[in-house]
């Protein structure tokens, strides 16, 4: 009978077994290239398999827009739209849009640094040149499945590509203040004028988002092939400057000439004393509403289609968000104002049913924000970065919601993020008595922080524990992704060596991951 009942128990336990899984957080730009930016061609394939080898199960990457001033992937000139400068070169020239020799001949571009103005002078002209190729080269099947994904996607498509073409021909995306007001605020003639003046220029950039889909719909099936899910991002606003405030502007809080009255940021937080001043107008969620939040939920649809879950940028703002008068200098003089979060979440469920969404729910905590969170069952996110509290010499918080002990399964766990510096350059810039906490909270020297990190965040109960690819190479400041309040070409750069994927740091992760329980998925 004993032998029995220790059997059940054990079955039980064994079937009852939560999933826990491990990932990378690593952006596409920032793969090896020869062309000065990481795209979606071979080295992509390759860090797929370095994911494999490690035992890894999630990929988290950034937003994938277009880019615009600052090169942020939080603030793109859409969100729909993909980065056209991840299409691979060398996959156009296998499908005979490109030559050898016009791919081989390029600049000198840095290897750890992405150049983004010399990149898009250099290669922006290539993509265009192979998007009129395809339109002569490309096969029956492929001219077909252009056409049909243009019929697809009209919703966003059709004002992208008028939008950049109209970008291009002021060199400004600014359409509330550079532009001609006819075409800045779409008076419907001149819709009409610019769509056929710039015919074979709206052609060209549906045809560079047809290659952006195509290629990155065959890296999302090798990856998913092969167990691989993929963790998306979406910034919970847009930028001013985009095609989705140009074509929906009736979604946003204006003034009684269309000029943006309210913009967002934060107040004032760890990041900056003066609060985040981010210069994104803000919702009008009454209209929102009214339309049954149909723009968000076609959010959603896209963000899908590409990728497995969905990580929110700023969740706290669907509770409660920073509202700033516009024409603030910071962000300082704002004011908390409601957001009909609770209402948008059950449309959303509605709309798709239950779907993996996790919860960027960093910054001022309220309870609002927590019950939006947890009355959706959404993990929320962890930063071990921020769990060293300094009480006085050698005291730490022991209930900092940020150790590792402390956590709840329903979250994701990371030593730091893209806003975050790496962990050794992290480190290496805290003052000695902070540093001497993590030494005794890991009970470890000097030596190896990003792993001891590493390791204990992998035992923690998070369900997801997901680490940046710097801190697996642990790397230095110099690595750092981005720096929140600030600008330059410093932010968004950085780019992985060559022969940084080695066989030595894959297994050394997988070897945690399986002794961790992080691996294959529970069996039922």
């Amino acid at each position: 009978m004993r032998i029995v009942k220790g059997f059940l128990l054990s079955y039980t336990k064994y079937t009852m077994k939560k999933l826990r899984q491990a990932g990378i957080l690593f952006h596409p730009t920032s793969l090896p290239s020869r062309h000065g930016i990481g795209d979606l061609g071979n080295n992509a394939y390759t860090f797929v398999d370095f994911l494999v080898s490690s035992g890894t199960k999630l990929w988290q990457i950034l937003p994938l827009g277009p880019t615009g001033y600052g090169n942020s992937p939080y603030s793109a000139r859409s969100t729909f739209a993909g980065n056209e400068l991840l299409i691979s070169l060398d996959r156009l020239l296998e499908m005979g849009m490109l030559s050898e020799e016009l791919i081989e001949t390029h600049p000198d571009f840095q290897e750890e640094t992405v150049e983004y103005d010399r990149v898009y002078s250099w290669k922006m002209r290539l993509l265009k040149k192979a998007a009129l190729e395809f339109q002569t080269v490309s096969t029956a099947k492929h001219i077909q499945a252009f056409r049909e994904f243009c019929s697809k996607q009209s919703r966003w498509l059709d004002d992208y590509a008028l939008f950049m073409s109209i970008y291009e021909e002021y060199q400004d995306a600014r359409w509330y203040s550079v532009w001609a007001s006819d075409i800045g605020f779409r008076d419907p003639e001149a819709i009409a004028q610019w769509t056929e003046k710039k015919a074979a220029e709206i052609l060209i950039w549906k045809t560079l988002q047809y290659l952006f889909f195509l290629q990155w719909k065959e890296l999302r099936s090798y990856a998913n092939e092969r167990g691989i899910q993929l963790v998306g991002d979406i910034p919970i606003f847009v930028a001013s400057d985009s095609v989705d405030t140009w074509s929906n502007l009736h979604l946003f809080k204006t003034d009684a000439k269309g000029a943006f009255s309210a913009i967002s940021g934060v107040p004032p937080d760890f990041f900056s004393e003066t609060g985040q001043l981010w210069g994104t107008p803000v919702y009008d969620w009454e209209v929102n509403e009214k339309e049954g939040f149909s723009w968000w939920l076609s959010r959603i649809d896209a963000a899908l289609d590409l990728t497995d879950i969905i990580r929110i940028d700023h969740f706290r703002g669907f509770a409660a968000y920073w509202e700033v008068p516009a024409g603030e200098k910071t962000a300082i003089n704002g004011s908390w104002v409601k957001a009909p979060g609770k209402e948008l979440f059950e449309a959303i469920r509605e709309h798709r049913g239950a779907i993996p969404i996790i919860a960027e729910d960093l910054g001022v905590m309220t309870p609002d924000v927590e019950e939006l969170r947890d009355s959706n069952g959404l993990p929320g996110m962890k930063i071990f970065q921020f769990a060293f509290d300094y009480l006085g010499p050698g005291l730490l918080d022991p209930d900092n919601d940020f150790l590792p002990h402390n956590f709840p399964y329903n979250c994701v766990a990371y030593t730091g993020t893209h806003d975050n510096n790496t962990t050794m350059g992290w480190y290496e810039d805290l003052p000695e008595e902070y540093r001497d906490l993590v030494r005794r909270y890991l009970a470890r020297g000097d030596e190896d922080i990003s792993w001891s990190m590493i390791r204990m965040l992998m035992s923690s109960a998070a369900k997801y524990v997901v680490i940046p690819m710097q801190d697996l190479l642990n790397l230095n400041a110099s690595a750092r992704m981005n720096t929140p309040a600030t600008a330059g070409d410093h932010n968004w750069s950085w780019r992985l060596r060559s022969n940084a994927l080695s066989d030595f740091v894959a297994s050394r992760f997988k070897d945690i991951v399986e002794i961790y329980g992080r691996g294959e998925k529970p069996k039922s």
